[in-house]
């Protein structure tokens, strides 16, 4: 199979082009997905491909003078939220404290923008806000970490590590400051090492089940290159990889996650994306509930 290959520097810049028909295969966000995905007519069907995953506890910063010491702290607070409301951790993160701790988003008021430079809006992108739910954008030329800083903001969401918090600031912490002790929690009791992306192809381009395939097989294969690169060095001790104690890291991760600590395929992940699923209609992003059955290429529903 002949393709061309495009990459970008960020990932917005991948997103963007997919989402204006410029792609047949390409990686999304899955709240970009599914901002787009109308289950009567889609556009594009999901790919069990999860290219991109990270807990998200440790996504919630905070201003040290707001007295937010705990999650319940946050209701009545004023939030900030990387580019938009309900960005793929803010979708993760909303969930797990209306399900855990109580919180839900229209106790809060919501500030939306750039975490350390100015950000447009995504207006290339649907952006819909449930009813009763306070959000605004933030000023033109401000940045959300230093809104937090300043105390504009009491708390934070965000995919990126505002640069207070990377330089050490004493006035920006994270709620969570045992935040891998926290997820690994988290794992343990639910089973979910979030995703954050998918792979997504037009669905005209989906009714070639061996392209299909194909695709799938490809990025396993570079998937399982990958992991095996990681378990090859574990003899050596990871003697490349400039990080301390690695190693032992790994060999916790292990023992934690199993082998294949980063599944491919919707048996693997079936729980975790109808998590995600339900959370994104819950806060009012999805028209419907949706499932897997209704967002994945049906010819790998099976594996």
């Amino acid at each position: 199979m002949d393709a061309t290959f495009e990459t970008a520097p960020l990932v917005t810049d991948i997103f963007r082009p997919m989402i204006e028909g410029r792609y047949d295969v390409a990686e999304l966000g899955l709240t970009y997905f599914l901002r787009t995905f109308d289950p009567d007519d889609p556009r594009y069907l999901a790919l069990p491909i999860m290219p991109n995953r990270n807990f998200r506890h440790s996504a919630v910063f905070v201003n040290t003078a707001s007295s937010i010491r705990t999650p319940q702290d946050l209701a009545g607070r004023t939030i900030g939220e990387f580019a938009l409301y309900g960005h793929d951790p803010g979708v993760w993160v909303k969930g797990i404290l209306a399900e855990e701790y109580g919180v839900t988003p229209e106790q809060c008021r919501w500030v939306i923008g750039g975490t350390n430079h100015p950000i447009p809006a995504f207006d290339w992108l649907p952006q819909p806000v449930p009813a009763g739910v306070d959000v605004c954008r933030a000023p033109e030329r401000a940045t959300l970490d230093a809104m937090l800083k300043a105390g504009e903001i009491d708390a934070l969401i965000s995919v990126d590590v505002p640069q207070s918090v990377m330089q050490g600031s004493p006035r920006t912490a994270r709620l969570f400051p045992d935040y891998d002790v926290v997820e690994r929690d988290y794992f343990r009791r639910t089973g979910i090492f979030p995703p954050m992306h998918i792979v997504a192809i037009r669905t005209e381009v989906a009714q070639d089940p061996d392209v299909v395939r194909a695709v799938y097989r490809a990025f396993c294969e570079a998937k399982d290159l990958a992991a095996q690169r990681y378990l090859d060095e574990a003899v050596k001790q990871h003697m490349g990889v400039m990080t301390p104690w690695f190693s032992k890291l790994f060999a916790d991760n292990r023992s934690l996650f199993g082998d294949d600590w980063w599944p491919y395929g919707v048996k693997a992940n079936r729980k975790a994306v109808d998590t995600f699923l339900r959370y994104h209609y819950e806060q009012g992003l999805s028209g419907r509930l949706l499932t897997c059955e209704d967002i994945f290429v049906p010819e790998l529903l099976a594996v």
